[in-house]
C-alpha cells in the first residue's frame, strides 16, 4: 500500500485531488534507496574502524549451539521426509504391501536394518524431546545456563535410548 501511494503521489495523480490528500498525507517519503543506506552503514562503520560481524568459526561451540542446529535440521529433514513419502504414495502405482515386498526381497543385512531404523528413529525422537524443551522454555521455565546445559544432555541421552529401544523393536 504504501508503495502504491508513493507512485501515485510521485506521479503526481493525488496530488491536485482534495479528496487524495487523506491517502498520502500519512505516508512517508523515501529520501534514499536501500542501496544508499547499505553504502551509508559501511561508509559509517569504516570511518569508526569497527569490525566486521564475527563469523560462526570463531565461536566455541557449546551444547546449545549443536542442538539448536540439530532441531532445525531434523525440523527440515523430517518435513521433507514426510512431504517426499506422501508425494510418492500418492504417485506411485502399487500399494505399500508391494513397496515393504520389495525391500524385503532385497536381502539386507540386519545390522543394515538397524542402522536405517535408527537413522528414521533418532531425529524423529530428538525433534521430539527438544521440541518438549522449547515448550518449558516458551512458558518461562529452565533458560538458566547450568539447566540449559542439563536439560540438553537430557534430550541427547533420551533420544538415543529411545532410538535404541525402537531399533531394537
Amino acid at each position: 500500500m504504501a508503495l502504491l501511494l508513493r507512485t501515485l503521489v510521485r506521479q503526481g495523480v493525488c496530488v491536485s485531488r482534495p479528496q487524495c490528500s487523506v491517502l498520502f498525507r500519512h505516508a512517508a517519503p523515501m529520501g534514499t534507496t536501500a542501496k544508499e543506506e547499505m553504502n551509508k552503514f559501511w561508509a559509517k562503520n569504516t570511518r569508526l574502524n569497527r569490525p566486521m560481524s564475527p563469523h560462526i568459526s570463531i565461536y566455541k561451540w557449546s551444547i546449545p549451539m549443536m542442538m539448536s542446529i540439530t532441531h532445525r535440521g531434523t525440523g527440515i529433514g523430517l518435513s521433507g521426509a514426510i512431504s517426499a513419502f506422501a508425494v510418492a504414495a500418492l504417485v506411485l502405482p502399487g500399494s505399500y504391501p508391494h513397496y515393504l515386498d520389495l525391500i524385503h526381497s532385497l536381502s539386507i543385512g540386519p545390522f543394515l536394518i538397524g542402522l536405517a531404523k535408527f537413522g528414521i528413529a533418532f531425529p524423529v525422537s530428538f525433534h521430539t524431546y527438544n521440541g518438549i524443551r522449547h515448550l518449558f522454555w516458551d512458558i518461562g521455565k529452565g533458560f538458566k545456563i547450568p539447566e540449559v546445559y542439563r536439560t540438553g544432555y537430557t534430550v541427547i541421552g533420551l533420544s538415543v535410548i529411545t532410538s535404541i529401544a525402537i531399533t531394537l523393536l
